[in-house]
């Protein structure tokens, strides 16, 4: 049986795959136990240890939020894009919008795409108005990921205004986007977006006509 001082003794451990076990093993034990844990490993020197241990705050992290946000603030400025990318998207599961400067600071000076991807994401899970404007922008995104991340985002957000940005995207060549343009208009529900869906359901491909009508169907 894995108990908090055998866990605490991988945690140490100089094999790093001892450590990502010990990270592992924190989901059997108390969460308020398993929180104060996972400060050991967040601040490892290996990185795939600290993106495993960032990544598990996502659901750790409400036994203290204060406590989480200044160690998921720690890991956005990390050197690794990987544990950054997973530092957002707990920040975006823990819906922490005290982050918000923070993430849109990194949106915009990361080269990544993936940690580009993943704060936008998050955005649509935090759902502060504030991020409007930055998925407007991310709509103009080089990759298209992060595209249909920023509309699936918008739809979350539910500010009426993204119809008409999206708009454009209704018929955009590649069908998993205008399938992400359904979603999204289905959240905001105005008339003007439902209006959008029902030509959709007419889209040539069937993946995309078929959520259209099961939306209006709704």
């Amino acid at each position: 049986m894995n108990t908090p001082d055998s866990i605490r003794a991988l945690l140490h451990s100089e094999n790093f795959g001892d450590r990502l076990r010990g990270i592992n093993q924190l989901r059997e034990i108390d969460p308020a136990i398993a929180f104060e844990l996972i400060q050991i490993p967040v601040i490892d020197p290996n990185v795939r240890v600290r993106y495993a241990a960032v990544s598990q705050l996502a659901s750790l992290g409400s036994q203290n939020r204060e406590s989480a946000l200044t160690m998921l603030n720690v890991a956005l400025a990390d050197i690794e894009p990987d544990v950054q990318a997973a530092a957002a998207d707990s920040i975006g599961a823990l819906k922490l919008t005290e982050a918000y400067e923070q993430l849109e600071a990194l949106y915009r000076r990361t080269p990544e795409w993936l940690v580009g991807f993943s704060v936008i994401a998050a955005l649509g899970e935090l759902g502060d108005p504030r991020s409007f404007d930055l998925l407007k922008e991310a709509l103009t995104s080089d990759s298209e990921l992060v595209q249909t991340a920023a509309i699936g985002s918008l739809g979350e957000l539910g500010d009426v205004r993204a119809v008409e940005l999206l708009a454009p995207y209704a018929a955009n060549p590649d069908w998993q986007i205008r399938y992400r343009v359904v979603q999204a208009l289905a959240r905001l529900n105005t008339p003007e977006a439902r209006s959008m869906i029902e030509t959709l359901t007419q889209d040539e491909t069937e993946q995309v006509a078929e959520q259209a009508r099961q939306v209006l169907a709704a």
